[in-house]
């Protein structure tokens, strides 16, 4: 009997252990994390890697914050295709009983549950208590594919809310019956405030069941004809079908060129009605891509925080190019259509939307450098599409056009750090040109945030930068984030990207030039305050100076979106001259090891909005690479300390409450959390001649780096840990190839050659650190 059950309880762990390791990355996602509050784009279920639809369940409408799927809402007012960086568009809802879409959202909407709902990537299903009616969604890059089963003699129905507004307002539309069962036809977004003109996304709707009756309504009002077509402002539709039609299929593909190219993106992507092998294939494709990193730790809530993290930073920046490459130009009067390059496998390459890379040196950029080098040249080339078709390189454009997000340009880091990690199937010299000309009165840097004026932008004040070495507050011009003290950072640091990546290419007298520039930063540093202090328009310090908040501003005067406290680290071109500044090695570590425990009393993060009362806002771009900075004052067992402190705290959780917070930027703050578990990261943000990569502990036992060999010959990169206690983040000893390395960082180019880090990790700090 005891031997029986001995052998009974073997084979249960036996088939647990089994059933652990048969999970694959793509099953550990989980998309519902922070969505307690949310974005426009930050919810993901039906789609791609960077897919063009994101197909999902809209709670609610009207704004770009609080705003698409939150998880705390009861209804669900439709589903729309486009969750993106100032895009949106196509919003359908199925249906039963006497239409009433020429309503509105909120009189069509559906009550929902959580218990009835399953959310995973690539697939998304809901019971719509309303209608009792189970919707189920899923995606190729460019088309949304519906399953909708209705209830038993039900009369099904979906309407087309061709002008709903979503994340913004529609402009106009219009639809077309096409045949029994297809429509077609447009959505045009109004400009926004971002995004200042009109954009337009062309669709193909296809039915795997005659459509029995279309319907249509304009301005409230149900229209009583019988025509196929219909268009203009405040318009609607819907379709129903015969009730013995179970379940009803839906294909809908997209375009931002024609309608005919929507139609060629069907043909290539979705030919066949077989839902579940669409859901196979997205979630395979998915699995692919998150396991360029595989990591190996018995804690499975690990996991699934760190594949929900890589999950986010392989989306939410979306294709809006077609499968033949045609793109939208919108830098002109009108918008017209152009191919992107090829790729050295003859594929074109894709065109993308996204929101500003202002702060991706420290999260983004070194991931895909890292493990998706391919993506990186993806951007690359579309910011030199922008500058071949408008005459800038953007810092995140939108609708095919310029947005002037942020501040800065932010495009030098991420194609120096291109460059330099040999990502390079692009035109560097083109790309360096474009770069240059952002650095000077009529580039990118002229513009202030949102400063759409192309003929006289002033805000971006790099006139003053140039005549002064800095920034003033108070300058002239329109536009968001006029902030000095943080221009004058950010564009140092800019220009010492530009002076690696002219060391690169030759360029010599340039190189010199902007290292010098780079060393701007020193003209903002105030010996009296001991702070990065903000300046007058008349070169006098600001007065009421303080370097953190305490009524909950925005933020302080002269820092976007943070403040003096964090903003006076921001140096990653000059650690060791900015320690020289802090008075030493000692004064300083002392004074940001204050900071830090400071910072920890806030969980190291405020509300979004609030980033000046932050002593240290690892939720927001400016203060993401301060824990790093004890490596350069001989300290690095700080470093590792303070990481993994962070790391515990404000990045572990998957709940929808606590998983992300604030602003998660399109998965930059994924793609931080991802480098804080593997161990890796780069306060420069891999744009010196040399990139290195600097070491902390991981939080897996084993991380493999699977390197595309297209890019990196070396085949895979692993790092094993050895420790006691899954706390344990202090590195005692550290071999690459086992050879021991005596310094907290290792070169890029040895990473890529391939090999093995091994860490011995302890619970104390090493007598002789690295």
């Amino acid at each position: 009997m005891i031997r029986n059950l001995i052998v009974f309880t073997i084979i249960l762990i036996s088939l647990d252990a089994r059933a652990q390791q048969a999970r694959r990355p793509v099953d550990y996602v989980c998309p519902l994390a922070g969505t307690q509050t949310s974005r426009w784009f930050f919810f993901n279920t039906a789609t791609r890697p960077f897919g063009m639809v994101n197909l999902s369940p809209d709670t609610r409408l009207g704004g770009d914050w609080n705003n698409g799927y939150l998880y705390g809402d009861t209804t669900i007012k439709c589903f729309s295709h486009i969750h993106c960086w100032q895009l949106y568009g196509l919003a359908v809802m199925p249906f039963t009983g006497t239409p009433k879409g020429h309503l509105g959202t909120d009189a069509y909407q559906s009550v929902f549950s959580h218990d009835q709902e399953t959310v995973q990537a690539g697939y998304y299903s809901v019971d719509l208590k309303t209608y009792h009616v189970k919707a189920e969604l899923t995606s190729t890059t460019r088309v949304g594919m519906h399953r909708y089963t209705f209830s038993k003699d039900s009369v099904p129905g979906i309407y087309f809310d061709l002008c709903a507004t979503l994340m913004d307002k529609i402009q106009s539309a219009n639809l077309r019956k096409v045949s029994e069962a297809e429509l077609e036809g447009s959505v045009t977004m109004a400009p926004t405030y971002r995004r200042p003109k009109p954009f337009t996304v062309y669709f193909t709707a296809q039915f795997s069941q005659p459509i029995k009756f279309l319907g249509k309504w304009r301005k409230g009002e149900v229209l009583n004809e019988n025509a196929d077509t219909i268009s203009g402002k405040d318009i609607g539709a819907w379709v129903t079908f015969d009730k013995t039609a179970r379940p009803i299929l839906m294909k809908v593909a997209l375009s931002y060129t024609s309608i005919p190219a929507s139609r060629t993106n069907m043909v290539a992507e979705l030919p066949h009605w077989d839902f579940d092998r669409v859901v196979r294939e997205s979630q395979n494709d998915w699995n692919a891509w998150l396991s360029r990193i595989e990591v190996s730790n018995e804690n499975q809530d690990l996991k699934k925080r760190f594949y929900t993290d890589l999950w986010h930073a392989l989306q939410g920046r979306r294709i809006i190019s077609d499968v033949d490459g045609a793109y939208p130009n919108n830098t002109g009067a009108s918008t017209r259509t152009k191919y992107t390059l090829k790729d050295n496998h003859g594929r074109p390459f894709p065109h993308y939307n996204f929101d500003a890379f202002w702060g991706a040196h420290w999260n983004l950029s070194l991931l895909w450098g890292l493990a998706y080098p391919e993506v990186v040249d993806g951007f690359c080339n579309t910011m030199l599409d922008l500058y071949r078709n408008g005459g800038l390189i953007p810092r995140g454009p939108s609708g095919g056009n310029y947005t002037f997000v942020m501040i800065g340009d932010v495009a030098s880091p991420f194609m120096g750090s291109a460059y330099q990690f040999g990502i390079r199937n692009w035109d560097a010299e083109l790309a360096y040109q474009g770069l240059r000309k952002n650095a000077f009165p009529g580039g990118i840097r002229s513009h202030a945030g949102y400063e759409h004026d192309m003929k006289n932008p002033r805000g971006g004040g790099i006139d003053y930068y140039i005549k002064r070495g800095y920034v003033p507050e108070g300058i002239e011009g329109e536009g968001m984030h006029k902030d000095g003290a943080a221009m004058t950072l950010e564009y140092a640091y800019q220009d010492w990207c530009l002076s690696e990546f002219a060391k690169a290419l030759g360029k010599k007298t340039d190189a010199e030039l902007f290292a010098k520039r780079g060393q701007n930063y020193k003209n903002i540093w105030n010996p009296a305050t001991g702070y990065m202090h903000p300046r007058n328009l008349d070169g006098t310090w600001i007065k009421d100076f303080v370097p953190v908040s305490q009524n909950k501003e925005f933020n302080t005067l002269g820092f976007c979106e943070s403040n003096s406290l964090n903003y006076s680290h921001y140096v990653p071109q000059d650690p060791k001259g900015l320690i020289k500044l802090f008075g030493g090695e000692k004064k300083y570590v002392a004074r940001l090891d204050s900071q830090m425990i400071k910072g920890e009393g806030q969980r190291f993060m405020v509300p979004h909005g609030q980033h000046g009362t932050a002593y240290g806002d690892f939720e927001n771009e400016p203060a993401l690479g301060i824990p790093y900075m004890f490596n350069f004052a001989g300290r690095p067992d700080l470093t590792q300390k303070w990481v993994r402190t962070i790391k515990s705290a404000l990045f572990t959780n998957i709940t929808p409450e606590d998983g992300y917070h604030g602003d998660e930027d399109q998965g930059m703050m994924g793609a931080y959390s991802v480098l804080m578990a593997i161990g890796l990261f780069d306060f420069q943000g891999g744009a010196a001649l040399k990139p290195t990569w600097q070491i902390t502990a991981p939080v897996f036992d084993t991380v493999k780096i699977h390197l595309n060999k297209d890019y990196y010959k070396g085949g895979s990169f692993m790092i094993v840990s050895s420790r006691k206690d899954k706390n344990d983040c202090y590195i005692k000893r550290a071999t690459l190839n086992d050879e021991r390395i005596k310094t907290p960082w290792f070169y890029h180019s040895q990473l890529i050659n391939g090999g093995e880090l091994k860490l011995e990790l302890s619970d104390l700090p090493a007598k002789n650190p690295l």
